[in-house]
């Protein structure tokens, strides 16, 4: 049996259909063909390289990280009601959105829908959001394993809630709990959360070195939640592995990531700066939040691949639900500017059904939603709001799913990370780096009174000083 797809649908961004002044000529086409074809052997070729900056591409072929997360979650879920994720960012995102799209809605109410233990991602540090928590938690404690996240172990939220949790874990269940309760996902070797592995004895799994969070989905930063609520990680690593082989294509018309790269490239250079990805699934709705972040953190960039000032470049990824969204954006999608594009994502089957019943007697308004399956109404609400955007030349393009499952999500996190990579060759940047991530993070550990120097000549208690005069209230202001 032949496994289920994901596609790439483009018509609605050309000229043909939205007009010459917002949508993609027959010529335009051809020359972004022409630009981006060399791209394909080039990214193909970085790929086999032993130093390569995109070693993502080959997480779904890594037996030995998916027969390490599988031991592990054979060893401890036996023992485990309730898996907490502590993490931020890349290491948090791709597991909420493996959960939200791989297991049903009501996993962590409803017992008989459950394969694994309650997952909970705490990817925040909101005091009174943990409070309710680990107040909820507290009788079940001894059943519940902690996977603490992080490549350095240097991020301050999610060393916080480590320490948090240690002291928890120490004084209600005694200095052993740790060891058999915290697993670290990890730098192999270096860093601070490494050290604390090493001298405390906690079990840990491998960030793979040179994988950046928001492409470490298919590593254990992702896989080991998965397996241990029921995902099938075998069947997501396919599917990722088979789109990688077509996103290698080298003919650009037949490159779903080099197509959907060019197009998105294009589309920028002329003016449309907003790129809105709307899932018409509430399944697929948290796999747009970890495209955003992907997007986001990997095309915002002020330097070239050779570190030279540029003009500011990123497109910014906005998140919509279909049919929720309708109700709240569209009305800015069409009379506001025409400076986004779309794209959709759309389900054929889904992974459950229900039909609506009859009307009742005293209206015929609602007769034609009478006897019809929840799914066609969804799906044509989709149509409807791409109807409505093409008749004010807005370009759209469309994910087409066969259905949700592992397969198909693993080849859309390819998809999407493939054609990261190609947008970022595009552009002339590098997507695998976030420095301006880092002064935020080093102006925390100043104002949290980290001790010693920030940089030559200057503390942290110093910067902490040059923060407070360009932040603290100025009451003259506040009304």
């Amino acid at each position: 049996m032949a496994q289920p797809q994901i596609k790439l649908y483009y018509k609605n961004v050309f000229a043909d259909v939205i007009g010459d002044e917002h949508g993609i000529t027959t010529n335009q086409f051809d020359d972004l063909a022409v630009l981006t074809s060399p791209l394909i052997a080039r990214l193909n070729k970085q790929k086999e390289e032993e130093d390569s900056s995109t070693p993502y591409r080959k997480l779904p072929l890594r037996k030995d990280i998916r027969d390490d997360v599988k031991d592990m979650a054979a060893d401890v879920k036996a023992d485990c009601d309730t898996l907490v994720v502590l993490g931020i960012g890349g290491s948090a995102l791709g597991n909420i959105a493996l959960q939200t799209a791989l297991n049903p809605f009501m996993y962590n109410i409803d017992d008989k829908q459950r394969s694994g233990p309650r997952l909970f991602v705490l990817d925040n540090v909101d005091p009174a959001q943990l409070a309710s928590f680990f107040d909820w938690l507290e009788d079940g404690l001894g059943r519940t394993i902690f996977n603490v996240i992080s490549k350095s172990g240097r991020t301050s939220e999610t060393a916080a809630q480590l320490l948090y949790v240690r002291k928890l874990l120490t004084d209600k269940l005694g200095p052993d709990a740790c060891k058999k309760q915290i697993i670290a996902t990890t730098d192999e070797k270096a860093g601070t959360l490494r050290t604390i592995v090493q001298k405390e004895g906690y079990r840990s799994l491998i960030v793979p070195d040179r994988v950046g969070g928001r492409f470490s989905v298919l590593s254990a930063v992702g896989l080991f939640s998965a397996e241990m609520c029921g995902i099938d990680i075998d069947a997501l690593l396919a599917g990722a592995a088979d789109m990688d082989a077509k996103v290698s294509c080298e003919n650009f018309k037949k490159n779903p990531a080099a197509i959907n790269a060019a197009i998105n490239f294009h589309f920028y250079t002329r003016g449309k700066k907003t790129s809105v990805m709307m899932p018409y699934s509430n399944a697929l709705k948290d796999m747009a939040d970890w495209y955003r972040q992907l997007w986001a953190e990997s095309l915002g960039k002020s330097t070239d691949v050779k570190g030279n000032r540029i003009e500011r470049i990123g497109p910014t990824p906005i998140r919509a639900l279909g049919a929720t969204d309708q109700h709240s954006q569209v009305q800015l999608y069409r009379e506001g500017p025409n400076d986004k594009l779309f794209t959709f994502l759309k389900v054929k089957e889904f992974n459950g059904e229900i039909e609506t019943g009859p009307a009742p007697r005293c209206t015929s308004d609602l007769d034609f939603l009478a006897n019809i399956k929840m799914s066609t109404l969804l799906n044509n609400e989709k149509l409807a709001t791409e109807y409505a955007l093409l008749q004010d030349r807005r370009p759209c393009l469309t994910i087409l799913f066969d259905k949700v499952d592992a397969y198909t999500v693993g080849q859309f996190i390819c998809l999407f990370e493939v054609t990261t990579s190609f947008a970022g060759a595009l552009f002339n940047i590098n997507p695998y780096d976030q420095p301006a991530v880092e002064l935020g993070k080093e102006a925390t550990f100043a104002l949290m009174h980290k001790p010693g120097e920030y940089k030559k000549g200057w503390t942290y208690r110093d910067f902490a000083d040059e923060i407070r005069s360009r932040t603290d209230i100025d009451e003259e202001f506040l009304v």
